[in-house]
């Protein structure tokens, strides 16, 4: 193995692992083979974007093979730093680049080592950890059957909840996604039981706002409930009736666009308004980027029907996110926070309003964004982005654990699985992991069941899909690593998302299929106790609210970590082994409780094959 002289991972060569605080002090120390003979070395660091800083390191001890140099260093600046090691030898000049897992080497060449640094007064919402989050698209939910008022004549309604949604609607109905099964917000409320049961805290919605689409991306009026879903009475009453139940409503906030059948833009004339397509004396024209008045203009992602919004305009910012604008109105109206759509397309100065928006009306509420990449570093619009820092979102749907955990099912790759979860620890703040939103699927991933049994909608055409289904080898398969991939999912840092339905089976592949009609009818099974078992887990254990996320071992198809906290301890061993295993105990774990049932000895515990266990101290 190559010689390691730092790794950012080992609290003997960084002493605090992670983010820190702007001001926060830490101990950072190199340790150089003594036959080279080094006679400095030093610290290079500096701001992203920023010239580098060198800083020269102290000598401190030697045990005759290796010697440490260190230096106490304070990054006093909130923002993204990046850093590197050089050192003097009388043959020259050496660097120290990071290579892979936190560790580096010697090498004239490689990446940096990324430091965050946040805010000191930066908080996230402290009764949303150690929660379960439920994610739900209303139309495919529970329908109440309440009569509805003022729904436009236009909508297409199946007649049958378990019809497969149209996939060639663009040829039947002359445009996409529209066709609707009618559920809404009293049949969600009528279901809180059921949410109860499986130990919800907070139900992610899928957009609520008047819109003529059945998945309500394309706003028409920020301001009212779509009327199919039911009205604004009924969002309070959902509120105030899940808040009984100790669960949390999150909206889904859609502002980098509108639909062009709103009432800001009115393509269509179908509200009696000046929208900014019909005149360029519109209140509404600042708001969206028109090239050349009236049929040139900038779309989400090219889709006309989605124009894009111009969120540095002062009058639809104000509209959005000022005193008495949109989010204050369904905040107050019962909301907890909003999920932000395609956060990295929204300027971090809106995100700013946004966030101060949601923290008047609640400074415990939730601004959570969807961010499918690392958002410690992520760029977009022109830049490094500033999510994590302290004045923008709270935290981000993980994407990075969703990967890590599929791939962890598919390939049994051990030592990348814990190496892609090391690396979002280390580069988030620690208040932002606790908050982070596990999902293993949403409405825009194919269903996680699919995915597990060997399925993909990658290039394949929608007629093909509507008809793939799993054989009853697939399904058990994917059902058995879908068990496994959920004690992953409610054990790792953050909070553990389920896409309605994945509970009970339910597979599907691209957008439709993924969107099915929840099946009432079906009878709960095997899958269904075990989340309902993992909620109540969640509830009890302190560590899986803000516990540290500690590896012990990955290798061999196997992985193992501990969640601590100064009240209990748990240790999560899983085997994507194809064959059983023995896991032998760290010494501090022998004889501890295994409380998912397996076989253990004072020494080791029994482990099925694709299956995990997890013991308690």
């Amino acid at each position: 193995m190559n010689f390691v002289p730092y790794n950012s991972r080992d609290i003997r060569h960084k002493s605090k692992f992670g983010s820190t605080a702007a001001g926060e002090s830490l101990w950072l120390c190199v340790r150089m083979p003594r036959e080279m003979g080094c006679t400095a070395v030093y610290l290079v660091v500096g701001l992203d974007g920023q010239g580098r800083n060198y800083i020269k390191l102290d000598w401190k001890s030697t045990d005759n093979i290796t010697e440490w140099w260190g230096v106490e260093h304070s990054f006093d600046s909130v923002g993204l730093y990046f850093y590197h090691f050089e050192y003097d030898t009388p043959w020259g000049r050496g660097r120290i680049f990071h290579h892979s897992q936190g560790m580096g080497l010697l090498s004239q060449e490689g990446s940096e080592w990324q430091q965050t640094v946040y805010a000191p007064d930066f908080k996230t919402p402290a009764d949303f950890r150690g929660g379960v989050m439920y994610q739900i698209f209303p139309d495919r939910f529970y329908a109440s059957g309440k009569k509805k008022k003022d729904v436009p004549s236009d909508r297409v309604y199946h007649s049958d909840f378990t019809e497969t949604p149209e996939w060639h609607e663009n040829e039947k109905f002359g445009r996409w996604n529209a066709d609707f099964f009618g559920g809404d917000l009293k049949g969600i409320e009528m279901k809180l039981p059921y949410l109860k049961e499986l130990g919800v805290t907070c139900i992610y919605l899928n957009p609520i706002f008047e819109a003529h689409s059945n998945h309500r991306y394309d706003t028409a009026d920020y301001t009212k409930i779509d009327p199919l879903l039911g009205t604004e009475k009924d969002f309070t009453h959902l509120c105030k009736a899940a808040d009984e139940m100790g669960i949390k409503i999150l909206l889904d906030g859609v502002f980098s666009h509108t639909g062009a059948d709103s009432i800001y833009f009115n393509m269509y004339n179908r509200y009696d308004c000046k929208g900014a397509y019909n005149s360029p004396d519109s209140p509404y024209c600042s708001w969206f980027k028109f090239r050349h008045w009236n049929d040139d203009y900038e779309s989400w992602w090219g889709i006309r029907s989605l124009p894009e919004t111009n969120e540095d305009d002062e009058s639809f910012s104000s509209f959005i996110a000022g005193e008495g604008g949109v989010v204050e109105k369904w905040m107050k109206a019962g909301a907890y926070g909003f999920r932000l759509d395609v956060a990295d397309e929204l300027p971090d100065s809106f995100i700013v309003k946004l966030r101060s928006a949601v923290k008047r009306v609640n400074s415990d509420g939730l601004l959570l964004g969807e961010v499918w990449e690392d958002a410690s570093n992520k760029i977009s619009h022109g830049g490094r982005r500033k999510y994590l820092l302290g004045d923008e979102l709270d935290s981000v749907m993980n994407y990075p654990f969703r990967s890590a955990i599929i791939n962890f099912m598919k390939t049994a790759n051990a030592e990348e699985f814990m190496d892609s979860v090391m690396t979002v620890c280390e580069n988030y703040p620690p208040q932002v992991l606790d908050c982070l939103m596990n999902h293993l699927g949403t409405h825009d991933t194919e269903r996680i069941l699919s995915i597990l049994g060997g399925q993909d909608g990658e290039g394949i055409g929608r007629e093909k899909q509507s008809v793939m289904k799993l054989d009853e080898r697939q399904l058990a398969v994917a059902e058995k690593l879908l068990k496994q991939a959920v004690f992953l999912q409610y054990t790792l840092p953050g909070v553990p998302c389920i896409y309605y339905g994945d509970e009970m089976l339910v597979e599907g592949l691209k957008d439709p299929f993924n969107r099915t009609f929840f099946p009432w009818n079906k009878q709960k099974g095997e899958l269904w106790e075990l989340y309902r078992y993992m909620g109540q887990l969640r509830k009890e254990l302190f560590c899986l609210k803000n516990g540290r996320f500690v590896p012990v071992s990955a290798a061999m198809g196997c992985v193992a970590y501990e969640r601590v906290s100064a009240v209990d301890k748990i240790l999560v061993i899983a085997n994507n082994n194809p064959h059983p295993i023995t896991y032998y105990l760290p010494e501090h774990w022998r004889s501890a409780e295994c409380i998912t049932g397996q076989s253990t000895t004072y020494y080791s515990v029994d482990i099925d094959a694709n299956s995990a266990v997890i013991l308690k101290l």
